[in-house]
């Protein structure tokens, strides 16, 4: 009987998945947050410390801790690793001078026990805007294709437009319950 009911709880989604959403201050986060929660376009200053939201997606529903970005921040990132089902990780497609730190965050949270079985997804975000790095030029520039024993996808992505949340939401949903 006790299978059976968590056979139906998984299918029905009640179980809550914990994602991050890191990546540098400027990149869109919150943005993406609230573009995910209420699907519309908020206004949002810098996020000092964290942003907390319950986002229902589908059949799941998801408890995202939005991070700063700022390098003072950065450090504190790994205080909220603990049970992390997934990390949505978001680069401005824009910023070109600082995808190598970006790159050099990415690797070192990688590198974390606590986030071993995360799934990652990144977004390269600001897509709408000219002159922007493509989705092949932020993924080799991250490194993405030597990720190895991680379950990871590049999506891309306008947070303004709300272009690429779906599909990455969609693919980031089947890459949890996959897991379970």
């Amino acid at each position: 009987m006790g299978n059976l009911l968590s056979y139906f709880s998984g299918l029905f989604g009640n179980k809550e998945r914990r994602i991050l959403i890191l990546g540098l201050d400027g990149a869109g986060k919150t943005t993406i947050l609230y573009r995910l929660q209420v699907s519309e376009v908020v206004t949002t200053i810098p996020t000092i410390g964290f942003n907390v939201e319950t986002v229902q997606y589908k059949n799941l529903k998801f408890q995202v801790w939005d991070l700063g970005g700022q390098t003072s921040i950065r450090p504190y990132w790994r205080c909220y690793y603990s049970n992390t089902d997934a990390i949505i990780y978001v680069i401005d497609s824009m910023d070109r001078d600082r995808i190598g730190i970006s790159k050099h965050e990415l690797v070192s949270m990688l590198e974390e026990d606590e986030l071993k079985n995360a799934v990652l997804c990144v977004f390269a975000n600001k897509q709408d805007l000219e002159g922007c790095m493509s989705v092949s030029e932020v993924a080799n520039a991250l490194g993405l294709t030597s990720l190895k024993n991680r379950k990871y996808q590049i999506f891309k992505t306008s947070a303004i437009k709300g272009t690429g949340l779906n599909e990455a939401m969609d693919w980031l949903a089947n890459s949890l319950q996959q897991k379970k």
